[in-house]
């Protein structure tokens, strides 16, 4: 499984208009096929900012997913959003089982 952790620090005054440009990215990217996971969460310790976190079934599926039209579309707009560039991490992991 591939982790993608993406931070974006948001311009507080279009942080109304980025959360709604960006619920088009969380539907469109949760209905790829290989998506396990894809949330948008509020950082509480740092104003303006939140962190994407991905889970991806393998490398194949977020090649895919970069590729994509609603991804391509909303990294056109960020832009104007961000107030500094994406700070995104890549991860291979496992779930662990505990029993």
């Amino acid at each position: 499984m591939i982790i993608i952790h993406a931070e974006m620090q948001v311009n507080r005054e279009v942080e109304a208009e980025f959360l709604e440009s960006v619920q088009e990215l969380i539907e469109s990217s949760r209905a790829e096929s290989g998506n396990v996971s894809y949330k948008l969460l509020k950082d509480t310790g740092k104003d303006d900012t939140y962190l994407m976190v991905e889970q991806w079934k393998d490398q194949e599926a977020v090649e895919a997913h970069n590729a994509s039209s609603h991804f391509q579309a909303f990294v056109a707009k960020a832009p104007q959003y961000l107030t500094a560039p994406l700070n995104v991490q890549a991860f291979i992991g496992q779930p662990i089982s505990s029993k």
